[in-house]
């Protein structure tokens, strides 16, 4: 039995579809939409490069282990890469100024800061599942003797970094949402029985983060070898959450069931405005990756009439 201090486990059956009146779903909605649509244009740079699935596997367990909701792990994930790539190109300014203003090319500040940012990253990535959760001193059951200041440091040093801007949409606000909408648009497939198939999708596309994503590059491009230049464009593709949702949404219809696979993305292309043809590559990216030899041809998830692909991205170009 767990002991009197431990958090209920969240079970699937307390999520609620189609208890919140429409004109605040739509609020809600809208807001989400002005939130990626920010996101998406300020991509750049080195955005996504600490999701590696290592690092998020490391995440959704500790979560797992201290019963948080899965909201907690997919925010903590998202807190860490920005914290992370802040972090990184500190330390890349600093030393491209040191070696500017120094005669000797021996960076030996450069070794000692990168140094200490691979020492501290177990402790940040702790921190920020904390500033997640909104929970204390969980890290006990990880064995790791980080005091207690040590671990309001490193909270205050994250928060700091990003301006006390912590509370980040997730991809699965984006699903939850769209499921609430696709609820009262008359769906054929209950969002309860969605939600779970979605849960599992949205855990894999953040482990297999970077395959899934240079498939979808690949596949944009009709090209095997992408250049440095579309991959580089690329980026505001994997910022965009509303894209990642009605991808996940797609694939777990056509789990759930295929024969209503149609009607869903129809659905979500009316809610969204995300091409049809942009919602049947994602969600074939995602049914290859996840059922490997046995995913289903393209052509039995592209409808007929539709060609078979044209991601809304500017990484299409070849140039």
């Amino acid at each position: 039995m767990d002991g009197p201090g431990r958090p209920r486990e969240v079970s699937l059956s307390d999520f609620k579809f189609g208890a919140v009146a429409t004109e605040t779903i739509e609020d809600a909605l809208l807001h989400l939409a002005q939130q990626n649509e920010q996101a998406v244009q300020e991509a750049a740079g080195r955005m996504g490069s600490f999701r590696d699935t290592r690092i998020v596997e490391f995440i959704f367990l500790l979560s797992e282990q201290w019963c948080l909701e899965k909201s907690v792990s997919y925010q903590a994930v998202e807190i860490l890469d920005r914290f992370m790539v802040k972090q990184a190109e500190n330390i890349c300014r600093q030393a491209t100024l040191q070696l500017r203003n120094s005669e000797k090319t021996e960076p030996q500040n450069w070794r000692a800061l990168k140094e200490q940012l691979f020492n501290k990253f177990t402790l940040r990535l702790v921190s920020c599942v904390q500033l997640a959760s909104k929970l204390s001193f969980h890290y006990k059951a990880l064995g790791y003797l980080y005091t207690k200041e040590e671990l309001l440091e490193s909270e205050l040093d994250v928060l700091k970094s990003l301006n006390f801007q912590i509370n980040l949409p997730t991809p699965l606000a984006y699903v939850e949402m769209l499921l609430e909408v696709l609820g009262y648009n008359g769906c054929l497939v209950p969002a309860t029985q969605l939600h779970s198939t979605c849960l599992t999708l949205l855990d894999l596309v953040y482990l297999l983060h970077e395959p899934i994503y240079e498939s979808l590059l690949r596949a944009s491009i009709e090209n095997s070898t992408p250049s440095q230049l579309q991959g580089e464009k690329f980026i505001s593709v994997k910022e965009d959450f509303m894209l990642l949702a009605v991808g996940i949404i797609a694939a777990s219809a056509f789990i759930q069931n295929h024969e209503y696979w149609s009607q869903v993305v129809g659905h979500l292309q009316s809610i969204t405005g995300i091409a049809l043809e942009s919602i049947a590559e994602f969600s074939y990216v995602i049914l290859t990756h996840s059922v490997g030899a046995n995913t289903p041809g393209r052509q039995q998830l592209v409808p007929p009439h539709l060609p078979a692909r044209a991601l809304r991205t500017a990484a299409s170009s070849n140039t």
